[in-house]
């Protein structure tokens, strides 16, 4: 898999926007970058996964959920660079909207923390502004 500092090319990443009654499933990140900071689970693509695909194992691996990836409803670019103006990270990002399926919560893989946020406890948090965004546009949360 292409390193994720310094890569060649831009990394396909998948994030899974999941709502469950008032919550939103965030995960506190542990690498970089946006490490430390609350965000919409999900991670790189792999070489013959679909985006769904991508999505359903990332937040089994992050999670411990199962969920079922639907539709794109976000895409965007995270371009870094260091201080020399080299290319750090370069991810474009699709957000799909995904249903919870089964599970226990807990955090693996480069999730620090996981849980199930409400509305009110964003501005408690230190939420991805990326996060922030797409949740107040997609699906109305914290506005």
């Amino acid at each position: 898999m292409p390193e994720r500092e310094y890569p060649d090319s831009p990394q396909v990443a998948v994030g899974a926007i999941v709502v469950r009654g008032e919550r939103v499933l965030l995960v506190r990140r542990g690498q970089s970058p946006s490490e430390g900071l609350w965000a919409i689970p999900g991670g790189r693509v792999k070489l013959g996964e679909t985006l769904q695909e991508a999505a359903e194992r990332e937040i089994m691996e992050e999670t411990g959920l199962s969920i079922c990836a639907g539709d794109s409803v976000h895409t965007f670019d995270v371009i870094l660079r260091d201080d020399d103006g080299r290319v750090r990270f370069h991810y474009v990002i699709v957000d799909l909207m995904a249903d919870y399926v089964s599970g226990a919560l807990r955090a693996g893989d480069d999730a620090r923390e996981a849980r199930w946020v409400a509305a009110e406890e964003l501005e408690e948090l230190a939420v991805n502004q990326s996060t922030l965004e797409v949740l107040r546009r997609i699906v109305n949360f914290g506005t």
